[in-house]
């Protein structure tokens, strides 16, 4: 028989635990573990470090009668070693806190960084970041927005936000995803799902 590959949270054994380091918005840790190979068997126990954050929640803006997208622009040091630019094209987000539902999340962050609260909320997809790595947890969605009036810069100051808000066609931010311009992982995903469902979405959202 072919290996299965319906594994479940009994097929592996996590052996120790340590945290190497825990910061205001993350954490590190070296997980000991071992688990189910395909074959049968079990691995060996190895060691990994996974960094731990809080899921999070991203919005696409989009505005279906103008045929609108809002993204925005901000610093990241992550992006430091980018070689045009540690500036990125990214859409609306942030981690959900003790007690939040996500529609919560999505209004307060795209209130703190267009401006705007959207009327309402397309689930797109959710997914795991970079698992190899992390375990973030992002839920995705589309909001609506009427675009007429959102633009320029925005962000919380005490947590030294400096987001910038740009108003595009979305044909335009289409073309800035294909040739390259767009980088992060969210907004690449959501623009891609618009491109395929922006007749349907439009249909959906006029009524």
């Amino acid at each position: 028989m072919p290996p299965t590959a319906e594994f479940s949270h009994e097929d592996y054994e996590i052996d120790t635990r340590e945290v190497l380091f825990q910061g205001s918005f993350l954490r590190l840790a070296r997980y000991s573990i071992k688990h189910r190979l395909f074959n049968g068997n079990w691995s060996p126990i190895f060691k990994c470090e996974v960094l731990e954050r809080k899921s999070a929640v991203a919005i696409l803006p989009y505005d279906p009668l103008l045929d609108r997208v809002i993204l925005i622009k901000q610093f990241r040091p992550g992006a430091l070693s980018d070689p045009q630019s540690p500036w990125l094209l990214e859409i609306p987000a942030g981690v959900i806190e003790e007690n939040e539902n996500l529609e919560k999340v999505a209004y307060r962050e795209m209130i703190e960084e267009i401006g705007y609260k959207p009327s309402l909320l397309h689930p797109i997809s959710e997914f795991f970041v970079s698992p190899g790595a992390a375990n973030e947890y992002l839920h995705l969605y589309c909001g609506k927005v009427d675009a007429r009036t959102i633009e320029g810069v925005h962000g919380i100051k005490n947590e030294n936000e400096d987001i910038y808000a740009l108003n595009l066609p979305a044909e335009e931010a289409f073309a800035k995803l294909y040739s390259g311009q767009i980088k992060t992982v969210p907004a690449i995903v959501a623009l891609m799902w618009l491109q395929i469902h922006r007749k349907e979405l439009q249909a959906k959202w006029e009524k």
